[in-house]
């Protein structure tokens, strides 16, 4: 199964070598279309749900909910579908935004479907761990008045939880019960300024802020926000966070803080072959100004800096990436999952990888190859045609899921150094790499 404008995306690849130059890391997910970030500290882990728009779409084909994870906000680690249509036996299709929130040691899905019936409607999933997979919660819609894009957030006050959804004015609350499978009360609802979709709710000191999708006078939309020091309102209206732009008629944003830095997610259609029904997920840093409020921002190629350096003597997941070009990821059939669909000069970047001053001897790969494969697969640094600290043939396994590790011998790797796998040859899978320091 290929990725998405697979043969663009390799030519963009290709560019990018006669160039000598890697490609910028925003959209941060480059295996699939990627849309409606909804972020999520966990552990010391930021986790980023996200919806998919299928290959090829004509409209919103969206049939599944996907997850990612990063430590360090440019290299993001791919835990495939973590739900789908089909976890709802009520619903048809439409896999629209939704949010994950914990409590109480379990992990509720909120997002949007289509009934089987016809009609939009709020389902709840709800797993044992953050990662899944996520199970119909209630068996039933949980709510549904037209409404779109649910977003959730728990009180530190209190512990009450508050959910947000709405599709054109107004927007939509209620108070989530304990259960998390009900609400209390009846639906409530607020008019904010040009409000269309997306809400997002967070808090941050004393403030509650609700950001949303809205008409930017572009002809797409742009992203809005409203405060209030109660999260059932009155909101008071702020101003534009993110003008009309990016190549797709959505945006959708999701806020938060991570280890001491604040972060924008929003979607576009910026990957090649990109657009309304092929979009994809970036990030950019911000900073509140003095008084709260949010400065208007931009839609880059840069992304978000690295905060912390990628440890390389520890298992590193193949499917661990900063960008990539031509590659797909799939399920294993023991869990987990592995980088796919690669072809001759697909390559996969990870950023920020600190060999330290001793440097590394060798690196080990687990890869799966099919009868009669046959590839190579160079590690370089700096870029795709930065110096070659390893080579590692890759032969016939016994099987495209018959993994084996392939250990070769590395020189000059030493400091810290943006790490980049260059691939040859086809019909193998690609598992997970670790260095071996040097002596």
């Amino acid at each position: 199964m290929f990725g998405p404008t697979k043969s663009i995306l390799r030519g963009l690849a290709i560019a990018g070598a006669l160039l000598g130059v890697a490609l910028a890391d925003n959209p941060i997910i480059q295996t699939l279309y990627s849309t409606d970030p909804a972020p999520m500290v966990w552990n010391n882990t930021l986790w980023l749900f996200t919806g998919h728009d299928e290959n090829g779409a004509k409209n919103y084909d969206m049939r599944d909910w996907r997850l990612y994870s990063s430590t360090d906000m440019v290299n993001w680690r791919d835990w495939g579908s973590v739900m789908s249509i089909k976890t709802f036996s009520w619903a048809k299709a439409d896999a629209w935004a939704g949010q994950v929130i914990e409590r109480d040691g379990k992990f509720y899905y909120y997002a949007t479907v289509t009934k089987s019936s016809g009609g939009y409607a709020v389902a709840a999933g709800v797993s044992d761990t953050i990662t899944g997979p996520y199970k119909d919660a209630v068996g039933k819609q949980l709510l549904a008045n037209g409404g779109i894009d649910p977003t959730v957030f728990r009180d530190d006050k209190d512990g009450q939880v508050y959910m947000y959804w709405g599709h054109n004015s107004p927007a939509y609350y209620v108070k989530l019960n304990t259960d998390m499978a009900s609400f209390s009360g009846s639906i409530a609802s607020h008019t904010l300024q040009n409000f269309v979709e997306g809400p997002w709710l967070h808090k941050r000191n004393s403030t509650w802020y609700l950001t949303y999708s809205s008409m930017g006078g572009g002809g797409n939309e742009d992203i809005k926000y409203a405060t209030s020091t109660q999260p059932t309102g009155p909101w008071t209206f702020k101003g534009q966070i993110m003008a009309s732009q990016g190549r797709s008629f959505t945006n959708h944003a999701g806020i938060i803080d991570y280890k001491g830095g604040s972060y924008f997610f929003y979607h576009n259609g910026a990957l090649p072959g990109g657009g309304t029904y092929s979009r994809s997920v970036c990030v950019e840093k911000f900073s509140y100004k003095a008084d709260g409020s949010i400065p208007l921002l931009t839609m880059t190629d840069a992304g978000a800096p690295q905060i912390e350096p990628l440890d390389p003597y520890v298992q590193v997941e193949a499917e661990t990436i900063a960008f990539s070009s031509g590659l797909t990821t799939a399920a294993k059939s023991g869990g987990g999952i592995y980088v796919t669909s690669i072809s001759n000069n697909d390559y996969i970047k990870v950023k920020g990888v600190d060999f330290g001053a001793k440097g590394a001897a060798s690196v080990d790969l687990q890869v799966a190859a099919a009868a009669g494969a046959s590839g190579k697969i160079e590690l370089r640094v700096g870029s795709q045609t930065g110096t070659v600290i390893a080579t590692c043939n890759v032969e016939a396994t016994g099987g495209a899921q018959t993994w084996k590790t392939v250990t070769c011998p590395v020189t000059g790797a030493t400091g810290r150094q943006d790490l980049f796998f260059k691939f040859s040859g086809s019909n193998y899978n690609f598992d997970w790499w670790r260095f071996k320091q040097a002596a």
